[in-house]
C-alpha cells in the first residue's frame, strides 16, 4: 500500500529515510485494513511515526502491532483498541510523575483551564462518571469531590496503582484495568464523563470517542482535550512541529530511564528557556502568544519535565483541526459541540443526542 506521507520517507519497518516529501509504502496489518485509521489516510497523512501518522493524525502500524498483554487488560469484546507500548510508556510516565507534589494553586490553575467549559451546573445532584484515561489520577483529584461517584479508568496497571494511592482519601473513587473502548460501565448510565488528553494515543480514536459517548446518559455531557494541528499558526511552528515529529519518533522508542533522561533535558534546554522569555515578555507588556511554548510561562519546571516525557515519549500521537475535532465529537453522538476561546487547544465539550 503507498500513502502520500507528507514530508518523509519512510521505510516499510518504520524507519526514516530522507526528507523528501513523497509517498511511503506500508504494508497492511491484519486487523486495520478496514478500521478507522487506515480509512481516510491519504487526505490527512502528513508524518511519521514508525507508522504512517496525519496531523490530526490517522495511525497506521507498520508492522502485525504489538500484542496486546491479555492480563494486563480487560475488554468486554475480546479485541483491545490499545498498543501496549504506548500503555507501558504511559505507566512508567506516571509511575515517575505522579503529580501529588504539585502545588494546590498550580494543580488548580491548570484544572480550571481544562475545565472551563466544563457545565457543572448542568450536573444533577451526586452525579456518576467516569474519567477514561485517568493516568495518575491528577485530574480525578479535583472531580471526585465535586461528583457523587468517580469511575476511573485505565489500561495501564502500573499507573492505576498511583492513582490508588493519589486518590487514597476519595472515598467515592472506583477503578477499572480496562481499555477505555471497552468499559465495562453500563450503556447510558453515566451522567458526565471527560477524556483529558488520552483520546490522541489510541490506535483507533473514532471508536474509543463512540465508546465513552455510549456510556453517557441522554444529555450528559463529554469533556475532551486532543491535540491542536497547528491550523493556522505559521509555517515557523509548523516546520517546528515537523522536526519535534522526528525527535518524538527517536525518543519514543528509547528505553524507559533514557528517555526519561533526554526529554528531562529537553525540559530544560528547549522548556525552561523559551517560557521564561515569554514570562519576560509579558510583564514588559508584550504578547507572550508569539513565543512558541508560552503557555509554560507560569509553570513549574516538574510540570515541564512531564509534560516533555508526555509530548515525546509516545509512539502514537494525533492531532486535530477544530473543525476535525467537531466532525469526531459529532460522529459519536454529542451535539451542541463547543470550544474553550484560549489554551490548551483544543477543550471540547458536547452533550449526548437523545437516542
Amino acid at each position: 500500500m503507498r500513502v502520500r506521507c507528507g514530508a518523509f520517507w519512510v521505510h516499510s519497518k518504520g524507519l526514516p529515510l530522507a526528507l523528501c516529501g513523497s509517498r511511503v509504502r506500508l504494508p497492511v496489518a491484519a486487523g486495520y485494513r478496514n478500521s478507522a485509521p487506515w480509512r481516510g489516510l491519504s487526505h490527512h497523512a502528513k508524518g511519521w511515526d514508525g507508522f504512517c501518522e496525519s496531523a490530526i493524525g490517522y495511525h497506521c502500524p507498520v508492522d502485525e502491532g504489538a500484542p496486546v498483554d491479555e492480563g494486563s487488560v480487560e475488554s468486554q469484546s475480546g479485541q483491545a483498541n490499545v498498543d501496549i507500548r504506548v500503555v507501558r510508556a504511559f505507566g512508567d510516565e506516571w509511575t515517575r510523575f505522579r503529580n501529588d507534589s504539585l502545588r494546590d494553586d498550580e494543580l488548580g490553575e491548570m484544572f480550571g483551564l481544562y475545565t472551563a467549559i466544563f457545565p457543572w451546573d448542568d450536573l444533577p445532584d451526586d452525579p456518576v462518571g467516569f474519567d477514561a484515561g485517568c493516568g495518575s489520577g491528577r485530574w480525578a483529584r479535583l472531580f471526585a469531590p465535586r461528583v457523587g461517584r468517580l469511575h476511573c479508568v485505565d489500561a495501564s496497571e502500573a499507573a492505576l496503582d498511583v492513582a490508588r494511592q493519589v486518590l487514597a482519601d476519595q472515598q467515592n473513587v472506583e477503578f477499572h484495568l480496562e481499555d477505555i473502548s471497552n468499559m465495562s460501565l453500563a450503556d447510558d448510565s453515566c451522567d458526565f464523563g471527560y477524556s483529558l488528553g488520552v483520546l490522541h494515543h489510541v490506535p483507533d480514536t473514532e471508536l474509543a470517542t463512540r465508546s465513552c459517548v455510549a456510556k453517557l446518559k441522554p444529555g450528559a455531557p463529554f469533556l475532551v482535550y486532543l491535540y491542536y494541528d497547528l491550523e493556522g499558526a505559521g509555517l515557523l511552528r509548523i516546520g517546528l512541529l515537523k522536526m519535534v515529529t522526528v525527535a518524538r519518533w527517536l525518543i519514543a522508542r528509547m528505553p524507559h530511564r533514557l528517555k526519561a533522561v533526554v526529554t528531562g533535558a529537553v525540559a530544560l534546554v528547549v522548556y525552561l528557556p523559551l517560557a521564561r522569555i515569554a514570562l519576560l515578555l509579558e510583564r514588559a507588556g508584550h504578547d507572550p502568544s508569539t513565543v512558541p511554548l508560552f503557555q509554560y510561562r507560569n509553570r513549574s519546571f516538574y510540570v515541564m519535565r512531564n509534560d516533555a516525557l508526555d509530548r515525546f515519549g509516545t509512539r502514537i500521537e494525533k492531532r486535530y483541526s477544530r473543525d476535525e475535532v467537531r466532525v469526531l465529537l459529532e460522529q459519536a453522538g454529542l451535539e451542541r459541540v463547543m470550544f474553550s476561546e484560549g489554551p490548551p487547544w483544543w477543550v471540547a465539550v458536547g452533550w449526548r443526542a437523545a437516542n
